[in-house]
């Protein structure tokens, strides 16, 4: 064998999204784009603001000599201070720059911090349906992922998280807005997670902490405001990234955050920047750290996206399909009729639809679409949707 035992087997169970992504493109050059209708990947196809665009064109103008060597390992100290300011302003409290880790995007910074808490063993819970690289993330750092539902409206049900949680507990691991659900996650709901945590954790002697993934947060629907996890538990880790909010995910650019109320924050940023540089990543690319600094409270407008889920659910409900109104994030996440995803994502791809089935983020049954996509795709893969609900019924 070529290559290490682990690496084939995952290559062998890869992500459904990039599997589906990869027929799309073979489909798409054999009938041509306009023929074929992708909701696979979750890829903001929005252009970013104008105002990153002018801070893009500043920064590459900039004369100071030295921008573009290395820096701390946590990042430039003026983009840190600005995200502690916003962090300070969105969940009231205290951040500092110290708090904060420039990194390779938001899948960067679950890689950082996983490294910086996990020992051999320990266990990371996340709730099903749930994002599949968090499964390689985990076992990344020697973690062993344990699974808790959700409930039928993708809800955080704690009684099932109480029923996995064990001394080896180290973290758990929520998303929300929810990718692939939409579900944003209750503050009631919220704040009783951060007791049981620590009961549990007062139980067993040693953190348990509250990983928080949230590149969607600023994208929420109907006038939506996202709780504060750092307001539900102390001992709290914030993933995030600039993706989604700037339309940037090229840049690779995103932050962990330590809660100022956590014990050992202090232990905890140095572990970060530590795990950044030995991790590989060094530092989070310095010519876009110094883009971003000023624009923390700038986001792409979202109009479209709120435009785009109108049109998608009106498809769905007309053509007969369950499924879950999103609150946040631009996915929908509705039941396979028939109740086989794998056998229903086929119906839909003999339309010329792409969709990714449910059991790729650990839900059978269900199946994912992202709207990534122009509304007029929405609107002309109707009749297609339609067809394909249909043959599912015989």
């Amino acid at each position: 064998m070529s290559i290490a035992f682990r690496i084939k087997s995952a290559m062998e169970s890869s992500s459904w999204i990039r599997r589906m992504f990869e027929e799309g493109r073979e489909l798409k050059a054999r009938l041509g784009a306009d023929q074929v209708f992708d909701f696979t990947l979750g890829n903001p196809d929005l252009e970013p603001p104008r105002r990153f665009k002018e801070e893009l064109a500043a920064a590459a103008q900039d004369p100071r000599p030295g921008l573009h060597g290395y820096m701390p390992n946590a990042g430039l100290p003026e983009t840190r201070q600005a995200l502690a300011a916003h962090l300070g302003r969105v969940h009231r409290l205290d951040f500092r720059a110290d708090d904060l880790i420039l990194t390779c995007g938001a899948a960067g910074a679950l890689n950082v911090i996983l490294k910086t808490i996990l020992d051999p063993g320990d266990e990371v819970i996340v709730f099903a349906p749930y994002f599949v690289e968090y499964l390689a993330y985990a076992d990344n750092h020697g973690g062993v992922v344990r699974v808790a539902e959700t409930d039928a409206n993708f809800q955080l049900d704690l009684k099932r998280l109480a029923a996995v949680l064990s001394p080896k507990t180290r973290a758990v691991l929520i998303n929300s807005p929810n990718n692939p659900t939409g579900q944003v996650y209750e503050a009631a709901t919220l704040l009783e997670l951060g007791q049981l945590l620590g009961r549990h954790a007062a139980a067993h002697g040693r953190p348990v902490y509250l990983v928080a993934d949230e590149p969607y947060r600023r994208i929420v629907y109907d006038g939506l405001e996202v709780p504060s996890v750092f307001a539900a538990y102390p001992d709290t880790l914030l993933a995030n990234s600039f993706s989604k909010d700037l339309s940037i995910a090229g840049e690779r650019l995103g932050y962990a955050a330590v809660s100022p109320r956590t014990p050992g924050r202090l232990e905890l940023a140095g572990g970060l920047a530590l795990a950044n540089r030995i991790l590989g990543f060094v530092n989070a690319p310095a010519f876009m750290q110094r883009v971003v600094a000023p624009l923390t409270e700038v986001q792409v407008d979202m109009a479209p996206y709120a435009r785009r889920r109108e049109i998608f659910c009106q498809v769905l409900e007309q053509a007969g399909y369950e499924f879950f109104r999103p609150k946040g994030a631009f996915y929908l996440f509705p039941k396979a009729p028939g109740g086989d995803d794998l056998a229903f994502v086929a119906l839909l791809r003999e339309e010329n639809i792409l969709a990714v089935p449910g059991r790729g983020f650990g839900r059978p049954g269900h199946f994912r679409l992202a709207f990534c996509a122009p509304a007029t795709v929405i609107e002309k893969a109707a009749p297609g949707f339609a067809r394909a609900r249909e043959r599912a019924k015989h």
